[in-house]
């Protein structure tokens, strides 16, 4: 079974995620190493680290990604940005192998007007340098978005572009979010429509490369280009095309996390985690 979970927050301290990810029941967490809006965050200290390792160790260690700052552009035409976006990322993927972190998830950035193919060749060059100044043993996986305004990564073809001309292509993987290449014009919402997806990533990306799922609901309709995440079941993707994907034996030991929003009790994430075991469990049965 694919190993479901969510993101979490880390109010209070590092180690706390993994408790509020044990109260929704989840298998599989995904945080912020530092809050995501601020260009110098603080270091971390031996104290943090040590804690976020028992904290993991007592969980399991159970599979657990790192998402980089939104603040980060390392497509951008703007020189200033652009380092400064190398520089975070750089120190991002640092926290990650302190901590012990496997992966960073990251948007391949927008390109600002600039064109598409002018947008590739630099998150390219400037993701290169960022691995080139960071530590190793951190996988980074792009993320798919929903092609909102000049965003990058919203077509398989360009996340295969970055693939194919990045200088450590061992150290690069995808992370499918399914609201956001369903507001990209990827129909999953039926049986057929989601095999012929993810037949097309195959051909253009090879599925090997995903790694990591965000499993998000869309609050828009089919190719809307709108990221709204909503409640797995509530929004346009419906039931159906989640069971096709958490019952595809291709993803059966891959982390899945939810994005969706919650209070402070975690109830939506014990309802959206309840909801997908679901659908695991009912689509098994009719086939068995």
């Amino acid at each position: 079974m694919p190993l479901l979970g969510a993101h979490e927050s880390v109010a209070g301290g590092l180690y706390l995620a993994f408790d509020r990810l044990r109260q929704a029941g989840g298998e599989a967490l995904q945080i912020f190493t530092r809050n995501q809006r601020q260009w110098h965050p603080q270091a971390l200290t031996a104290e943090e680290i040590a804690l976020f390792q028992q904290a993991w160790k007592e969980s399991g260690a159970l599979p657990v990604s790192s998402h980089a700052s939104y603040l980060i552009n390392l497509a951008s035409g703007k020189q200033e940005l652009i380092e400064k976006s190398i520089t975070a990322f750089a120190g991002e993927i640092n926290r990650c192998a302190k901590l012990g972190v496997p992966f960073v998830v990251i948007h391949p950035g927008s390109h600002g007007g600039d064109g598409v193919e002018v947008g590739l060749v630099r998150f390219a060059r400037a993701l290169d340098l960022a691995l080139a100044e960071s530590e190793p043993g951190v996988t980074v996986l792009l993320e798919t978005t929903a092609g909102q305004g000049t965003s990058l990564g919203s077509r398989f073809e360009e996340l295969a572009d970055i693939l194919a001309h990045s200088r450590y292509p061992e150290r690069l993987g995808v992370c499918v979010d399914t609201c956001h290449i369903f507001a990209a014009g990827y129909d999953i919402r039926t049986p057929s429509s989601y095999l012929q997806t993810m037949e097309e990533f195959d051909r253009l990306v090879g599925i090997e490369t995903i790694m990591f799922f965000h499993l998000n609901d869309s609050k828009q309709p089919l190719a809307s280009r709108v990221d709204r995440h909503e409640h797995i079941g509530q929004g346009a993707i419906g039931l159906s095309g989640f069971a096709s994907l958490l019952n595809d034996p291709r993803f059966a030991n891959h982390p899945m996390i939810i994005e969706t929003e919650k209070g402070e009790d975690l109830q939506e994430d014990r309802d959206n985690l309840g909801v997908l075991r679901g659908l695991i469990k009912s689509h098994a049965g009719e086939g068995a």
